[in-house]
């Protein structure tokens, strides 16, 4: 299979037109560009992040424009090229922005008080991979309550964070080969790298023993599990959220392992801007994100509760599984 990934870029979103001061320093462009990678269908994700761009150009004084690029490798190559200044970024992602195009991370993601996640591995098959009770645990989702299916000890996850690792020796382990795992994408920190190296250790080639499906999303490999394309899958924990009116994921998928934690998303600028430009973005992201608009924006983008100071020793996480895997960084 090839890594290489296509680099398209969509359209970018109509800049919004403001006066703005002179760049605070020479080298400085005039305009900045921030880009996103989609985790919703593209259309809504341009509607969801004007607000952000309109906020950045009226506290900066400069024009910023956001659009929507095909994948992550594509805004990283964006932002190698002086295309984009600014990226919201996976995990994978953030390591090629900062190893190769010489990125900076400014800010960590936080969701429901935690600066990282991980890998959850789902089953339509409990009798199979759930060697305790399948537990039914209820959770918020906007304003209704959801009642989604765990076992293994995944139940834990609803009252405790961070928790991963759980069950992968115990119940990862009964994945035989042959068997269909629904994936997401070959540079997905969740959707496969890592639960890659899981089977790895515990001698499984990812790619070649299973009979692997590239589901295309962690919505779409829920939906897989969900309507039995696949035995098992692997998602952040919970896409199971974003996949309940395609089947009856909250009655038919059941989680039964963790994989281990995965530093969180984050913002990432060129490393060309000057130190009070990039000082000036991640002040202005911190103050939207206090604000009850901005919260509910970055929520609408990426459920995005928070931003927290960037933890850079947690990429190298990323790095070793991607060295495990054979895969360029």
């Amino acid at each position: 299979m090839s890594r290489r990934r296509t680099l398209a870029l969509l359209p970018a979103v109509a800049l919004a037109a403001t006066a703005y001061a002179s760049p605070a320093a020479a080298q400085d462009p005039e305009e900045l560009v921030i880009g996103f990678v989609p985790s919703v269908e593209a259309g809504a994700l341009v509607e969801d992040i004007q607000p952000l761009a309109d906020h950045l150009t009226e506290a900066l004084g400069i024009p910023v424009e956001g659009f929507v690029s095909s994948d992550y490798t594509a805004l990283v190559t964006a932002m190698q090229t002086g295309r984009a200044h600014i990226g919201a970024l996976p995990p994978f992602g953030l390591v090629q922005a900062v190893d190769i195009a010489g990125a900076e991370m400014i800010l960590q993601s936080e969701r429901f008080g935690s600066p990282s996640y991980h890998t959850q591995f789902i089953t339509n098959n409990p009798e199979k991979y759930c060697l305790t009770e399948v537990v039914a645990n209820e959770r918020r989702e906007g304003d209704e309550m959801i009642t989604y299916l765990n076992c293994n000890g995944t139940e834990r996850a609803f009252d405790e964070s961070p928790i991963g690792p759980v069950a992968i020796e115990e119940a990862v382990s009964l994945v035989e080969p042959g068997t269909a795992v629904s994936f997401t994408e070959p540079t997905s920190s969740s959707g496969f790298i890592f639960p890659a190296t899981i089977f790895a250790t515990l001698g499984v080639d990812a790619e070649n023993d299973l009979a692997a499906v590239f589901a295309g999303g962690h919505t779409a490999s829920v939906i897989a599990v969900c309507l039995g394309q696949a035995e098992v899958g692997v998602s952040y924990d919970d896409a199971r959220s974003d996949a309940e009116t395609a089947c009856d994921v909250p009655g038919t998928v059941v989680t039964f392992a963790y994989g281990p934690e995965i530093p969180n998303d984050g913002m990432a600028v060129a490393g060309d801007l000057s130190e009070e430009l990039k000082a000036g973005i991640k002040q202005s992201l911190l103050d939207y994100a206090a604000t009850e608009e901005g919260a509910a924006v970055l929520d609408s983008i990426y459920n995005i509760n928070a931003f927290a100071e960037p933890n850079l020793e947690s990429l190298q996480i990323i790095r070793d599984a991607v060295a495990e895997l054979g895969y360029g960084s």
